[in-house]
């Protein structure tokens, strides 16, 4: 209306002139507007009164995983994927990289769609929230891609990315600019076409410094097979050979050199799921542990980096409790009970187990005494991390459920460690989050915000992930560990930590993977309860160098660097 007012006091001709330059004003504010409304759609919730509230998409975390297809209808499709935090641009603040299936010809039923899906990378704008960088930093495939494992293997200060793939894997080195370049080719740890790896673990196994890589394979999937039971929908695991996982020595030129059949690794009959590696009779030397599908699972015992011998049997780690080989998904590892010993938890579809390190090599599985394999056994366990989420110095897990061959839903479940070697499922006293239904995979934790508590974003199959802000574990006290070697790996991975406060001492390992296919907060979280001090932090690097601080500051992320 004012427009029309100004035209009718002019000419004909200088009024459209005039009526064409507002116009033209008009539009390029509002495309002005609209960009800066676009930047801006992402924005922090005010916390509720759950403890962990899903606000993914309000902070800029859009990501939505596919099958690559219309309907389940192969084990490729339902193995999913994970997701990793890391700080690739190393601004302080904790970025996220999630993986996706895609449409592949011969594997997917449904029609190519016009937009593939991909995997992709947010950056952590240090505000909250989140921006997609995926394109810019180049690391969105097309792969249908399981797994991510997070490490800086040329040791340059800014970590690289492994993705494990159907198909072919990749490394993306990054550049330290905010971009990455595909270096499988000339790193030579792209395996083979044909190859379906799933989980993967960065390891430094003969402590020269340099990231090693162990890859583990799943099986030989045949699209053209489809002899099954109807109702299981697809054909299972066992009705393909099992391919066999390869270990990567790093030679510190930017290469890889296959090395699995020279350190003694022989595996005929895995079906790698997930993997990871802690050094757990403390020798100094990082093993191997691979929770494999409906076989045994694997503990390789590093043999002072010359060679690994399969400890599973031995150390009570290859079967459940009742002598069964469980469909095995993740693995992780925390001194649960504080006996200065790493123990291990192995999800999977029965009642899970928790493996207590008695020292000497031995463990027993405590899933029964320890009140988790109840409430486990109800649901079909895929991710698993140790995490102490309310940081009251006893670590705690969570569990991200869902069913095996089908897209039914089920709920994902938090066990609270209340001491004495016991454990209770606190689940529908964390939030609405834990009373949804969803298809659960891989998942990641930590502390996105840096405000000293630990958040989490679970992968959910075919279906929106989560992203769980922790509004609570923060009222107690808590310090934060970066890790940066320098005769050592630079990350630090393998190195032991040994936290005192208040009289009591935790125990934990710098690690890499964590879950399943997923990678937790390269850095080292302590729940420290209401103590005011740390009286003294001991790091035990891989290089045997032991460094110690004392009388340390409580809540703060404090970055150490190895002498």
């Amino acid at each position: 209306m004012i427009v029309k007012k100004k035209f009718c006091s002019k000419s004909n001709e200088s009024g459209f002139l005039v009526f064409l330059f507002i116009f033209l004003l008009t539009i390029s504010a509002c495309k002005s507007n609209t960009r800066s409304f676009s930047s801006s759609v992402a924005s922090v919730p005010a916390a509720n009164d759950d403890y962990f509230q899903e606000i993914g998409k309000e902070i800029g975390l859009d990501f939505v995983h596919s099958i690559g297809d219309n309907e389940l209808s192969n084990i490729v499709e339902s193995s999913g994927a994970g997701a990793a935090f890391l700080d690739y641009d190393q601004d302080g603040y904790i970025d996220l990289y999630v993986c996706s299936g895609t449409w592949i010809k011969g594997l997917s039923s449904g029609d190519k769609p016009d937009k593939m899906p991909e995997n992709h990378l947010y950056h952590n704008r240090g505000d909250g929230t989140f921006e997609d960088v995926t394109k810019k930093a180049g690391v969105g495939g097309p792969w249908y891609s399981m797994g991510v494992t997070v490490g800086d293997y040329n040791n340059d200060g800014y970590p690289d990315l492994y993705v494990s793939n159907y198909g072919a894997n990749v490394l993306y080195k990054n550049n330290g600019n905010g971009t990455f370049t595909d270096v499988t080719k000339r790193a030579k740890v792209g395996g083979g076409e044909n190859e379906f790896s799933v989980g993967a673990v960065w390891l430094d196994y003969d402590n020269d410094g340099f990231l090693d890589l162990y890859v583990g394979n799943y099986l030989n999937f045949d699209p053209d097979y489809k002899y099954f039971y109807a109702p299981d929908g697809f054909p299972g695991p066992l009705s393909y050979d099992a391919q066999p996982d390869i270990l990567y020595h790093n030679n510190g030129d930017g290469t890889f050199e296959d090395v699995t059949k020279k350190m003694g690794i022989v595996d005929i009959d895995g079906r790698a799921m997930g993997v990871g590696a802690v050094d757990y009779d403390d020798d100094g030397f990082v093993d191997i542990y691979v929770a494999n599908d409906h076989s045994m699972n694997y503990l390789w015992h590093n043999n002072g980096g010359k060679g690994f011998t399969d400890m599973g049997t031995p150390s009570g780690t290859a079967f459940g409790q009742s002598g069964e080989s469980a469909v095995s998904m993740a693995v992780d590892f925390a001194d649960y009970n504080g006996d200065g010993l790493v123990d291990i938890f192995v999800s999977d579809d029965k009642y899970c187990r928790l493996y207590e390190n008695k020292g000497n090599g031995i463990f027993t599985d405590q899933s029964y005494t320890s009140g988790i394999a109840m409430p486990a056994g109800q649901f079909v366990g895929w991710s698993s991390s140790f995490i102490d989420y309310n940081n009251d110095g006893l670590i705690d897990i969570y569990k991200a459920n869902g069913a095996l061959k089908h897209l039914y839903g089920q709920e994902d479940q938090l066990f609270e460690n209340i001491g004495n070697g016991k454990f209770k499922d606190v689940s529908t006293e964390m939030g609405k989050y834990f009373l949804q239904k969803l298809v659960g995979r891989g998942a990641c934790f930590g502390d996105y915000d840096n405000d000293g508590d630990i958040d989490g974003y679970i992968v959910n199959l075919n279906d929106r992930g989560a992203f769980l802000r922790n509004n609570k574990g923060n009222q107690n006290n808590w310090i934060t560990l970066n890790l940066v070697g320098t005769t050592s790996n630079r990350d630090g991975i393998g190195s032991r930590v040994k936290i005192t406060s208040g009289g009591k001492v935790q125990t934990a390992q710098k690690k890499s993977t964590s879950g399943y296919l997923s990678q937790n907060d390269p850095r080292m979280h302590f729940g420290l309860a209401k103590n005011e001090i740390v009286d003294r932090i001991e790091i035990k690097w891989p290089s045997g160098k032991i460094q110690v601080l004392n009388n340390v500051k409580v809540n703060q992320i404090l970055t150490v660097k190895e002498p």
